[in-house]
């Protein structure tokens, strides 16, 4: 009787390796969260540029071992973000006004957020998913 696809057994030691490299994907993904994130902080919706940031850790939280420096970093950064209140992002319209105690909260938001995509822009080149690029020409050239 043939085995059923689902009785075989497989050896757990065995490294699993994909055939294709989704490199080219993850770095359109990439992109693109990017690109909302920058639409919202300029936009001010806070709520919406925390999302894009969670969703661009998402993507590079898979290459960060657990409890290294970097998942550390982006755990206090979260904790702070925490402390500076919701995220709601306020949009006025006509002549509507907002307090001075919320402005002081929106400025410390906007700080920990940047504080947050820069945190993310530098794991990302460190993963070599960004901006820092070599060429392995490169490699071979003597100036």
């Amino acid at each position: 009787m043939a085995k059923d696809f689902y009785d075989i057994e497989e050896d757990p030691s065995e490294q699993k390796v994909s055939r294709f490299n989704a490199a080219a994907l993850i770095n359109l993904i990439l992109s693109d969260l990017w690109k909302d994130s920058y639409r919202h902080s300029r936009s001010g919706e806070f709520s919406k540029w925390n999302a894009d940031l969670n969703c661009l850790w998402m993507e590079l939280a898979g290459d960060v071992a657990p409890d290294s420096d970097e998942e550390k970093q982006y755990d206090t950064i979260e904790y702070e973000l925490a402390k500076a209140g919701t995220l709601i992002g306020k949009k006025l319209t006509g002549f509507k006004t907002i307090s001075k105690d919320e402005m002081v909260n929106n400025a410390k938001q906007y700080r920990v957020l940047m504080k947050k995509a820069v945190m993310l822009k530098r794991l990302q080149n460190k993963q070599g998913k960004g901006t820092a690029y070599q060429d392995s020409a490169d490699d071979y050239m003597d100036f």
